[in-house]
């Protein structure tokens, strides 16, 4: 493939809605369009725990400056060529309430992304995701773990942490008070049982 022929963040943004799926499970890689498996139920059981207890935090900090979660944005992580990747959940600190929630892909960098290892391929690119995150400016990136239930932190120049199942994911400092068991986070609700 040619550099002429490498799509730009924009061009993917405007074809993304015509790809499989209406192009849920794609990201743009180096100017490359890359489709990810579809996650599973264990998946999307972790992002709606994780979504209600983030909004819960939200509405008790009942602050407009508290921020916002936008779910499946595109963020242009690279340019030149560009990397467009679509985390399950961005958080944003800064600008405008909600100015991010309804576009395709987006320049703006969250405070927090959350990605999860719950296909082979998302499990394989991870590494490579979390650097494209740090390196781009985010401050702190959480992976979740269904298989092994933990969640990971990253950190912008620390260490990496380890949250085991029986221990609590904490948001400080960046999401001061925020606080969930991270076994509450792979729990199915008790109305799919």
């Amino acid at each position: 493939m040619t550099d002429s022929s490498l799509l730009t963040a924009e061009e993917f943004s405007q074809q993304k809605l015509d790809l499989p799926d209406g192009g849920r499970w794609s990201e743009l890689v180096r100017g490359q369009v890359v489709t990810l498996q579809p996650p599973d139920r264990a998946h999307g059981t972790a992002v709606l725990n994780l979504s209600k207890c983030l909004a819960a935090y939200f509405q008790e900090l009942g602050d407009e400056t508290a921020g916002y979660a936008c779910f499946e944005l595109g963020l242009a992580v690279a340019r030149n060529p560009d990397t467009v990747r679509c985390p399950p959940v961005s958080y944003f600190t800064g600008g405008e309430r909600f100015s991010e929630s309804d576009k395709i892909i987006s320049d703006e960098k969250p405070t927090l992304v959350i990605e999860f290892a719950s296909t082979p391929d998302r499990r394989q690119s991870l590494r490579e995701r979390v650097e494209e995150y740090l390196h781009w400016g985010v401050q702190l990136v959480w992976v979740g773990d269904p298989i092994e239930q933990q969640v990971h932190v990253f950190r912008q120049g620390a260490a990496g942490k380890v949250f085991a199942e029986h221990e609590t994911l904490i948001g400080s400092p960046l999401l001061s008070g925020f606080s969930m068991k991270v076994s509450e986070i792979f729990a199915e609700p008790d109305w799919w049982k």
